[in-house]
């Protein structure tokens, strides 16, 4: 009876779960031990991934100019010089811009207001409305200003101490993120020397080449986001301007930011417009969204299968699916990176199994060879 139980798969599945389960618990109750290496991780999460966006989005600028003659060193050095003058001309003058419009669209807001309680008691006067008691339900749901105020300051004096947080965070990655790109830039190519040494023997080869293949996918990918998203932006803005809709510029930048979420960048760019436009000016809100749906068609139709084509080769629906789950456990940063992080795992898997497949191809053809042999000799 031991011995049926000794051999029994059953048997042997409860007891791995069984110590699984116990090194989860052991582990939430030593939760001392692993909350400085969490608090390292994610300290070096943020400036790590945005210098990783840097770093190929330039790096196909540095190979570009390498080709000319140019050393690693030197074509790193003036990529590095473009991007810092790039990023004085965002501060020096596309901020300033941003935060004008931002300020004037505040400052709107009142007016805004007004308009929106005006179309609210035209609608009101309806025939079919006019029993509703709007003004009841308003007191009710207490939205005037004084109490939107309140609490926006309430919001605000709780949460000083996570802002300057907050501020402090963002300082040490403005400051910290040039360094980690300049070194990226630099020494990438050794990466793969390097750690190369420590791989197995029988794998190395393999495994230097999912490597390439993975780097191939998120370059791809990133390159190919920002130009869709300049494109979109720009294309976004400059109709916004000539349909004569406020703050063109700023509903262009957020156009092509929100851009990088699939599928719902698009409507997310555009409810800004919308939501400021439709009130004064139907026609102009009408205007926004046939611009939009015009440069989604030219987007998604040249220049997507042009900047990224099959690099990802995913299903819509399995994007949505993503955007679902990873929206609701990361939130906006989620439904950015899940897409990439998912094309990345697809390739890691596709190559895998590629690999084994021809594994085992190899291990059967001597076998057959073999037979085949064993049988003539028989004959």
């Amino acid at each position: 009876m031991f011995d049926r139980l000794r051999g029994s798969k059953l048997l042997f599945w409860s007891v791995e779960l069984l110590v699984i389960a116990t090194l989860i618990f052991v582990s939430t109750k030593i939760n001392f031990l692993f909350s400085p290496i969490a608090t390292f991780f994610s300290t070096l999460f943020t400036p790590i991934l945005l210098a990783g966006f840097l770093f190929y989005l330039l790096n196909p600028l540095v190979k570009f100019i390498m080709k000319t003659g140019l050393s690693r060193g030197k074509s790193v050095a003036i990529v590095f010089v473009i991007f810092v003058l790039l990023t004085a001309l965002f501060i020096g003058a596309i901020l300033p811009n941003l935060v004008k419009q931002i300020v004037q669209l505040i400052n709107n807001l009142p007016a805004f207001a007004k308009s929106v309680e005006k179309w609210t008691n035209e609608l009101m006067s309806h025939p079919y409305l006019k029993n509703i008691d709007i003004n009841e339900y308003l007191k009710k749901m207490d939205i005037s200003v004084q109490s939107v105020l309140k609490q926006v300051l309430n919001a605000f004096s709780t949460s000083l101490s996570t802002i300057i947080s907050s501020v402090a965070n963002v300082t040490v990655i403005i400051v910290t993120v040039p360094f980690i790109l300049f070194y990226m830039l630099k020494d990438g190519p050794k990466m793969i020397p390097a750690i190369e040494k420590y791989l197995p023997q029988k794998r190395k080869k393999e495994i230097i080449v999912l490597v390439g293949k993975m780097s191939d996918t998120i370059s791809a990918y990133i390159s190919g986001q920002a130009i869709e998203c300049l494109f979109v932006g720009v294309c976004t803005w400059l109709g916004y301007w000539a349909i004569g809709i406020d703050y063109a510029f700023l509903f262009g930048c957020i156009a092509g930011i929100t851009n990088m979420v699939p599928y719902l960048g698009p409507y997310l760019g555009l409810a800004p417009a919308i939501f400021v436009t439709v009130l004064s000016s139907p026609v102009k809100a009408l205007l926004a969204c046939i611009l939009v749906l015009v440069i989604q068609q030219i987007d998604g139709n040249i220049i997507y299968p042009n900047v990224i084509g099959k690099s990802l080769d995913i299903h819509p629906l399995t994007i949505i699916i993503i955007l679902l789950v990873a929206g609701n456990i990361s939130g906006l940063l989620g439904m950015i990176l899940g897409v990439p992080l998912y094309a990345v795992c697809k390739t890691i898997f596709k190559y895998v199994y590629d690999i084994v497949q021809l594994n085992k191809t190899a291990k059967e053809e001597p076998d057959e060879n073999g037979f085949q042999e064993k049988t003539q000799n028989d004959n």
